[in-house]
């Protein structure tokens, strides 16, 4: 009876407990949790901290996954599209002109247009402010054609005089004098790349400005005889009022392979940097060239019913006989994405972009908008290099601190438990790799291998120095707190069982120390995501055309760069930046998660 009695009083007691502990306010009931629910609960808490979690997963999602949705040619250049500012105007037609168009052009980057009054707009990223220079009406009268080029205009009155604008270097604006004087029936004008030419009506082309891409040479009984003419950077073809088709060039190339089936019975002809295009009497297109973009494959449902074609950079655009359009091509930037049903009266490609102009006059765009973040000194997409240069840079970072890690919890981990000479004999080997220069030993090891080793090489020889040359502050930060843990009962109890001295180690100690090493190893993150930027950026990391944060800033040295296109150095350094800031106020709540002292509870 009296343990039945003790019994019950002492289930009423506990009974008791729970009851008050459960009418405990929530900081005293906090004590009940479990080290790790603390651990998170004191984390979560950090604004700080998640601020800089919901910050780093959010970049480091969109370097894994948009790249497969924004992929990249490591290899790609354009000149064209170099240093291009961040917007997406280049597509967007001043409201004046949508409704009452004439003429339009595309350039590099820009766009210009004459609206039926003869007036001209310009829209786009201007590759010079000297293409805002335009010629008041007053001095150029009633413009009636217009071709904008890489970073000129050529335009013409109604009375045949030629005016140029815009870039004037290598003699773009010198016009032959007999088309400054007008009375001239200019047929067709261009402005090229780095090169302008005008069509009269008798069949006499001129042309002007640099020869050296594009040396033209008039074969005997061209001149008079040229009904229209085509270019590229790497060709000027004309197409006779015979039918032929007659390259301006004494070198042998893909152009001048022009099927001997179509000749004297092309209507028209158009080019790109990589094909050539012409349409037959029977509404046919015949292509010839290099098919590097696919701008030979022409759709077989359209053949028989084509009546014009033009070319761009890399794509063709043609009107069909119920005049709709299509294009085909190069698909990059959406220049071969042409509207359907949309019945067209004129269509002008150039370079990414198209403008048909419908019969009421308004008009409708395809093509390149432009650039989130712009473009760098060879035309290479910003974004897209971003985003494959912070995964770079994050998977360098990451294996130097996996490499690191390793290394340290095993010297630290014997170091601390075994103790002795064996501690000695590693605290000293640590002390050595510490006094090693990091930066002066990377860089003449750089000198010496030169260019003996792949890239892939270069990279896997760069995490892996970081990883063997950055362990020593967790090796002593792990024989710390091994050292204060070897002497807890339960390291006593293992021995007891015949444990042997590793297991004790890394299954029974380090699993206790875990949390230390984990913020320690966020924070190293940081520190060799930057070292890493920081090799790259001299020179002697990864280098291109590989991308990463670091060697896209490399270009930031030059002071008309940090002056005038800002956004080159602007977004990888603000990548850069956050994303190591963030690591760091991750580690640094953490630490003061972990830590039982940093906060009252």
């Amino acid at each position: 009876m009296r343990k039945n009695k003790k019994n019950k009083r002492s289930t009423a007691s506990m009974s008791a407990q729970r009851v008050l502990v459960g009418g405990l306010p929530q900081e005293e009931e906090e004590v009940l949790q479990s080290p790790l629910q603390m651990v998170i609960s004191s984390f979560v808490r950090d604004k700080i901290a998640m601020t800089g979690v919901i910050l780093f997963v959010f970049i480091f999602l969109c370097c894994v996954i948009l790249p497969f949705f924004f992929p990249i040619d490591l290899y790609y250049q354009d000149v064209t599209q170099a240093n291009v500012a961040p917007g997406f105007g280049m597509l967007k037609v001043p409201a004046q002109l949508k409704n009452n168009a004439q003429d339009i052009s595309v350039g590099s980057s820009f766009s210009v247009g004459l609206d039926k009054d003869g007036n001209v707009y310009e829209w786009g990223t201007f590759p010079t402010e000297k293409l805002k220079n335009i010629p008041s009406s007053s001095e150029t009268g009633k413009l009636v054609q217009v071709s904008a080029g890489l970073d000129h205009v050529v335009a013409v009155n109604e009375d045949g005089q030629i005016f140029t604008w815009g870039n004037d270097r290598m003699g773009l604006a010198t016009v032959p004098m007999e088309l400054r004087t007008g009375g001239n029936d200019i047929k067709q004008i261009l402005a090229g790349y780095q090169i302008s030419l005008a069509l009269t009506g008798d069949g006499q082309m001129y042309n002007w400005g640099s020869d050296y891409l594009l040396n033209i040479t008039y074969p005997e009984g061209v001149q008079g005889n040229i009904d229209k003419f085509a270019a590229s950077t790497n060709i000027v073809m004309v197409l006779t009022k015979d039918g032929e088709v007659v390259p301006l060039t004494g070198k042998a190339s893909a152009y001048t392979n022009v099927p001997e089936e179509i000749q004297g019975d092309v209507v028209d002809l158009a080019l790109t940097d990589e094909a050539a295009a012409a349409v037959t009497s029977d509404g046919r297109v015949h292509t010839w060239g290099n098919n590097i973009k696919k701008g030979l494959d022409v759709p077989e449902d359209i053949q028989g019913q084509v009546v014009s074609v033009t070319g761009g950079r890399y794509h063709f655009t043609a009107v069909l006989k119920d005049g709709t359009v299509r294009s085909w091509g190069d698909n990059t930037h959406g220049q071969a994405n042409a509207p359907e049903g949309v019945t067209v009266s004129s269509v002008d490609s150039g370079y990414y972009a198209n403008y048909a102009i419908t019969e009421d006059g308004s008009v409708v765009a395809w093509g390149l908008k432009g650039y989130l973040m712009g473009t760098d000194a060879l035309g290479r997409d910003l974004f897209r290099r971003i985003l494959v240069g912070g995964r770079m840079t994050m998977t360098v970072g990451a294996i130097a601190v996996i490499i690191s890690t390793v290394i340290g919890i095993a010297v630290g981990g014997i170091s601390g438990y075994k103790g002795g000479k064996v501690d000695n004999l590693l605290m000293r080997l640590t002390e050595i790799v510490s006094s090693i220069p990091f930066l002066p030993f990377c860089i003449i090891l750089s000198s010496i291998l030169g260019n003996s080793i792949s890239e892939t090489q270069r990279i896997i020889l760069i995490m892996c120095i970081l990883g063997l040359l950055s362990w020593p502050g967790i090796a002593r930060l792990v024989r710390g707190s091994v050292l204060a843990e070897r002497e807890q009962e339960f390291v006593t109890a293992a021995k007891a069982l015949g444990v042997r001295e590793f297991g004790i180690i890394f299954r029974h100690i380090v699993p206790n120390i875990i949390t230390v090493i984990i913020v320690n190893a966020t924070l190293n993150f940081a520190t060799c995501m930057l070292t890493e930027s920081s090799l790259s950026f001299i020179g002697f990391g990864v280098t291109e055309p590989n991308a990463t944060w670091g060697n896209m800033l490399t270009g930031a040295q030059n002071g008309q760069v940090i002056e005038n296109y800002w956004w080159r150095w602007a977004f990888p350094a603000l990548m850069l930046g956050i994303c190591t800031i963030s690591i760091n106020c991750i580690g640094d709540g953490l630490r003061d998660a972990i830590d039982p002292k940093s906060k009252e509870r």
